[in-house]
Protein backbone atom coordinates (compact mmCIF):
# COMPACT_ATOMS: atom_id res chain seq x y z
CA UNK A 1 0.00 0.00 0.00
CA UNK A 2 1.28 3.37 -1.03
CA UNK A 3 1.42 6.11 1.87
CA UNK A 4 0.53 9.89 0.51
CA UNK A 5 2.10 12.50 2.05
CA UNK A 6 0.39 15.30 3.04
CA UNK A 7 1.74 18.65 1.27
CA UNK A 8 2.70 21.74 3.56
CA UNK A 9 2.30 25.18 3.32
CA UNK A 10 5.46 25.51 1.77
CA UNK A 11 4.99 22.51 -0.72
CA UNK A 12 1.66 24.25 -2.10
CA UNK A 13 3.74 27.48 -2.48
CA UNK A 14 6.34 25.65 -4.31
CA UNK A 15 3.83 23.56 -6.94
CA UNK A 16 3.73 24.93 -10.46
CA UNK A 17 0.54 27.24 -11.47
CA UNK A 18 -0.74 24.56 -13.59
CA UNK A 19 -0.66 22.31 -10.50
CA UNK A 20 -1.76 24.57 -7.98
CA UNK A 21 -4.44 26.80 -10.20
CA UNK A 22 -7.72 26.10 -9.08
CA UNK A 23 -6.70 24.09 -5.96
CA UNK A 24 -6.45 24.52 -2.26
CA UNK A 25 -4.47 22.74 0.40
CA UNK A 26 -6.83 20.90 2.53
CA UNK A 27 -5.43 18.88 5.36
CA UNK A 28 -2.60 18.11 3.47
CA UNK A 29 -4.45 17.74 0.23
CA UNK A 30 -5.15 19.41 -2.76
CA UNK A 31 -8.76 20.25 -3.29
CA UNK A 32 -10.29 21.34 -6.63
CA UNK A 33 -12.04 25.05 -6.45
CA UNK A 34 -12.85 24.96 -9.95
CA UNK A 35 -15.93 24.66 -11.84
CA UNK A 36 -17.86 27.98 -11.24
CA UNK A 37 -20.26 29.00 -13.50
CA UNK A 38 -20.98 32.65 -14.40
CA UNK A 39 -23.92 32.95 -12.22
CA UNK A 40 -21.28 32.39 -9.76
CA UNK A 41 -18.39 34.98 -11.46
CA UNK A 42 -20.94 37.41 -12.09
CA UNK A 43 -21.82 37.79 -8.15
CA UNK A 44 -18.40 38.01 -7.16
CA UNK A 45 -16.88 40.19 -9.52
CA UNK A 46 -19.57 42.76 -9.07
CA UNK A 47 -19.96 42.57 -5.30
CA UNK A 48 -15.66 42.25 -5.37
CA UNK A 49 -16.12 45.37 -7.52
CA UNK A 50 -18.48 47.36 -5.26
CA UNK A 51 -16.93 46.76 -2.42
CA UNK A 52 -13.03 47.39 -4.15
CA UNK A 53 -14.10 51.09 -5.17
CA UNK A 54 -15.79 52.02 -1.46
CA UNK A 55 -13.23 50.33 0.31
CA UNK A 56 -10.61 52.87 -1.69
CA UNK A 57 -12.17 55.54 -1.43
CA UNK A 58 -12.56 55.37 1.82
CA UNK A 59 -8.73 53.82 2.44
CA UNK A 60 -10.36 51.15 4.86
CA UNK A 61 -7.98 48.67 3.77
CA UNK A 62 -7.61 46.18 0.92
CA UNK A 63 -10.12 43.99 -0.88
CA UNK A 64 -8.68 40.99 -3.21
CA UNK A 65 -10.08 37.99 -5.20
CA UNK A 66 -9.48 34.82 -4.80
CA UNK A 67 -6.18 35.64 -2.49
CA UNK A 68 -4.88 32.45 -0.77
CA UNK A 69 -4.69 32.96 2.29
CA UNK A 70 -2.95 29.95 5.46
CA UNK A 71 -5.60 28.75 8.09
CA UNK A 72 -3.77 26.68 9.96
CA UNK A 73 -2.05 24.00 7.59
CA UNK A 74 -4.53 24.57 5.18
CA UNK A 75 -4.18 26.99 1.85
CA UNK A 76 -7.73 28.39 1.11
CA UNK A 77 -8.64 31.47 -1.33
CA UNK A 78 -12.18 32.89 -0.04
CA UNK A 79 -13.86 34.05 -3.29
CA UNK A 80 -13.39 38.11 -1.67
CA UNK A 81 -11.50 39.31 1.23
CA UNK A 82 -11.13 42.10 2.83
CA UNK A 83 -8.41 42.96 5.20
CA UNK A 84 -7.49 46.62 7.28
CA UNK A 85 -4.55 48.89 7.46
CA UNK A 86 -3.14 46.80 10.00
CA UNK A 87 -2.52 43.92 8.04
CA UNK A 88 -0.84 45.80 5.53
CA UNK A 89 2.54 44.90 6.20
CA UNK A 90 2.22 41.39 6.65
CA UNK A 91 1.11 40.96 2.83
CA UNK A 92 3.94 39.62 0.94
CA UNK A 93 3.21 39.94 -2.81
CA UNK A 94 5.59 37.72 -3.84
CA UNK A 95 3.86 34.41 -2.34
CA UNK A 96 0.64 32.53 -3.43
CA UNK A 97 -0.35 32.08 0.14
CA UNK A 98 -0.36 35.11 2.39
CA UNK A 99 0.73 34.47 5.80
CA UNK A 100 -2.26 36.17 7.49
CA UNK A 101 -5.36 35.41 7.42
CA UNK A 102 -8.44 38.32 6.35
CA UNK A 103 -11.02 40.20 8.05
CA UNK A 104 -13.31 39.32 6.05
CA UNK A 105 -14.19 36.40 3.83
CA UNK A 106 -16.85 35.94 1.11
CA UNK A 107 -17.49 32.57 -0.31
CA UNK A 108 -20.11 31.85 -3.14
CA UNK A 109 -21.28 28.29 -3.20
CA UNK A 110 -20.40 26.39 -6.53
CA UNK A 111 -22.24 23.86 -8.23
CA UNK A 112 -19.98 21.31 -6.82
CA UNK A 113 -19.92 22.17 -3.00
CA UNK A 114 -21.26 20.55 -0.95
CA UNK A 115 -22.91 22.98 1.79
CA UNK A 116 -21.35 21.11 4.32
CA UNK A 117 -17.85 21.78 3.33
CA UNK A 118 -18.44 25.28 2.84
CA UNK A 119 -19.64 25.30 6.30
CA UNK A 120 -16.28 23.58 7.64
CA UNK A 121 -14.22 26.10 5.54
CA UNK A 122 -16.09 29.26 7.07
CA UNK A 123 -15.95 27.88 10.28
CA UNK A 124 -12.11 27.05 9.64
CA UNK A 125 -11.74 30.84 8.92
CA UNK A 126 -13.32 31.85 12.04
CA UNK A 127 -10.87 29.46 14.09
CA UNK A 128 -7.61 30.80 12.54
CA UNK A 129 -8.92 35.03 13.40
CA UNK A 130 -11.51 35.83 10.17
CA UNK A 131 -14.26 38.36 11.81
CA UNK A 132 -16.57 37.65 9.46
CA UNK A 133 -17.77 35.51 6.66
CA UNK A 134 -20.50 35.47 4.48
CA UNK A 135 -21.59 32.72 2.34
CA UNK A 136 -24.17 33.20 -0.63
CA UNK A 137 -26.31 30.17 -1.80
CA UNK A 138 -27.28 31.57 -4.98
CA UNK A 139 -29.87 28.93 -5.40
CA UNK A 140 -32.10 29.39 -2.41
CA UNK A 141 -31.09 33.32 -2.57
CA UNK A 142 -29.67 33.34 1.05
CA UNK A 143 -26.12 34.31 2.80
CA UNK A 144 -25.06 32.36 5.68
CA UNK A 145 -23.19 34.51 7.91
CA UNK A 146 -20.59 33.77 10.27
CA UNK A 147 -18.21 35.23 13.03
CA UNK A 148 -16.88 34.08 16.68
CA UNK A 149 -20.26 35.47 18.42
CA UNK A 150 -22.89 34.31 16.25
CA UNK A 151 -24.42 32.83 13.09
CA UNK A 152 -27.44 33.91 11.59
CA UNK A 153 -29.26 33.77 7.80
CA UNK A 154 -30.23 36.23 5.44
CA UNK A 155 -32.21 36.93 2.62
CA UNK A 156 -33.31 39.15 -0.20
CA UNK A 157 -34.63 42.25 1.83
CA UNK A 158 -31.54 42.21 4.04
CA UNK A 159 -28.16 43.81 3.13
CA UNK A 160 -25.04 43.00 2.84
CA UNK A 161 -23.40 45.33 4.88
CA UNK A 162 -20.29 44.93 8.28
CA UNK A 163 -18.99 47.15 10.62
CA UNK A 164 -15.77 46.06 9.26
CA UNK A 165 -16.21 48.19 6.33
CA UNK A 166 -18.30 51.56 7.89
CA UNK A 167 -21.03 52.80 5.80
CA UNK A 168 -21.08 49.94 2.96
CA UNK A 169 -24.50 48.45 2.38
CA UNK A 170 -25.71 46.55 -0.72
CA UNK A 171 -29.08 44.87 -0.56
CA UNK A 172 -28.93 41.10 -1.31
CA UNK A 173 -31.69 40.84 -3.74
CA UNK A 174 -29.19 43.88 -5.87
CA UNK A 175 -26.39 40.67 -5.53
CA UNK A 176 -28.60 38.13 -6.39
CA UNK A 177 -30.52 39.69 -9.17
CA UNK A 178 -26.93 40.99 -10.85
CA UNK A 179 -26.10 37.56 -11.36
Amino acid sequence: MAVVEKLTIEDFEKLPPALAYYHELDDGHLVDVSGNTPRHIELRDYLAAMMLFYVKEHRLGWVVAEQEYRFGDNAHGPDISFYGPAKKDLRDRDRRVQLFVPDLAVEVASNNDTFGSVVRKARRYIQYGTQEVWVFLISSREVYYYSKDHDRILRDHEMFESDLIPGFRIPLSELFDWS
